[in-house]
């Protein structure tokens, strides 16, 4: 999803950095083999993401929602050195070709790949976090945020995708994804212990500085 026209979109990704070839060959196999390609982050928001982890240089990064590892492999690139990011996938047929790909980026031991329910798996990670990012599934964003929050560092961050849902975060009549979006985005306006800004980037990112304990 994009809200930009377009001829502005190709302007706009013309003059951001290219991805990879490496980047460039996940995300054409994503659009080829995998149902809802579209849920990869691609060059723009992957580049941005790589930026952000470099802005920050993480030593720890948890991703909820690791699809084909795209954006996995882009935020890994900032770590610090000795830096780790743990990437959750419920999707088990997915486990070999995101291994393939992080051998491939040169990750495997700056990646941590979990396969399973992340409600399961976020409680058992011992790890205070200097990044979050949500992008799985949206009706339980609310509650992945208040099982990541005692685990991030103060001053860290937490990064949601889809915030904006297509646009329907405005609608009258919502279903549920897009109800549990809109609460959630309503949590994080509310959350006195944290400063917040949403992107219009895509689909909409919300970015999250934890400030209070």
């Amino acid at each position: 999803m994009n809200f930009l026209s377009k001829p502005l979109a190709q302007y706009v990704e013309a003059h951001s950095s290219t991805p990879s070839p490496l980047l460039q060959k996940l995300e054409r196999e994503t659009w080829v083999k995998r149902l809802h390609p579209g849920m990869v982050s691609g060059a723009y928001q992957g580049e941005f993401l790589k930026m952000f982890s470099y802005m920050i240089r993480p030593a720890r990064v948890l991703e909820i929602g690791t699809y084909t590892g795209y954006s996995a492999i882009c935020m890994a690139q900032g770590l610090e050195e000795g830096g780790t990011l743990h990437t959750i996938e419920i999707n088990e047929e997915l486990e070999n070709p995101v291994r393939e790909y992080i051998e491939k980026a040169g990750l495997t031991n700056h990646i941590q790949l979990h396969i399973g329910n992340a409600l399961d798996i976020i409680p058992t990670l011992n790890e205070a976090f200097d990044l979050v990012f949500i992008d799985a599934d949206k009706i339980n964003y609310s509650r992945y945020y208040d099982l990541v929050f005692d685990k991030v560092k103060k001053g860290g961050f937490i990064l949601a995708d889809n915030v904006l849902w297509f646009g329907k975060v405005l609608d009258n009549e919502q279903d549920k994804d897009t109800t549990a979006l809109h609460a959630f985005n309503e949590k994080i306006q509310a959350d006195e212990r944290v400063e917040n800004v949403m992107l219009a980037l895509r689909d909409g990112l919300m970015l999250v500085r934890k400030c209070k304990m």
